[in-house]
């Protein structure tokens, strides 16, 4: 007896991925990070949630794709943080700095920027990310009541570092070694870590 379903894909279906993607990119855009779920994702691409999972795996995976996120600093900054705490500050800045060295992640990273700087839609994405996301992990490496305050505290820094070096191109910042960035703007974001 032959399997009535056949072998492989199912007929119409091989365009699922994509359609989660636009789905995303919408859901996103008009609900923000926070407002848009899996569930409704899937539903406006017509397809179960389990798929959304199987091909993009959690809603951070998804936004980082949908809105093609250059870096994942929500992975990167707890690994950096579960390391040794000497010196934690300054992998982070050369972890930001370093990637940013590279063409297409300075291009998408700057145009995020300028979007949650200046865009109404964008603003509330890219805060949601980072708020639901990031923040809380980084939090979650650090001791005492205050810890989300310097959980943010070390996100002002590093955006005030990108927007100053990479949006506003601002001297000598903008053409600085990133050895000298690193051995200045760490042991700041080392002490807003853990001191």
């Amino acid at each position: 007896m032959t399997n009535p379903r056949g072998r492989g894909r199912p007929k119409g279906r091989s365009d699922a991925r994509r359609r989660i993607l636009a789905s995303a990119a919408e859901e996103f855009g008009e609900h923000g990070y926070e407002g848009a779920t899996i569930r409704s994702i899937a539903a406006r691409a017509g397809v179960d949630s389990a798929l959304v999972h199987h091909y993009f795996g959690t809603k951070a995976d998804l936004f980082a794709e949908a809105a093609e996120v250059p870096l994942r600093p929500d992975i990167a900054v707890p690994q950096i943080l579960a390391g040794p705490r000497d010196g934690a500050g300054e992998r982070i800045v050369r972890y930001v700095l370093e990637s940013f060295e590279d063409d297409a992640v300075r291009k998408r990273g700057v145009m995020l920027l300028r979007t949650a700087v200046g865009g109404k839609l964008g603003a509330p994405l890219i805060t949601g990310f980072l708020a639901r996301e990031l923040l809380p992990r980084v939090a979650r490496h650090l001791e005492g009541p205050d810890a989300q305050l310097r959980a943010e505290l070390v996100a002002s820094q590093i955006a005030g570092l990108l927007m100053t070096r990479y949006v506003l191109r601002l001297q000598p910042i903008a053409d600085a070694p990133i050895d000298e960035l690193v051995a200045r703007i760490g042991p700041t974001v080392q002490r807003y870590l853990f001191d």
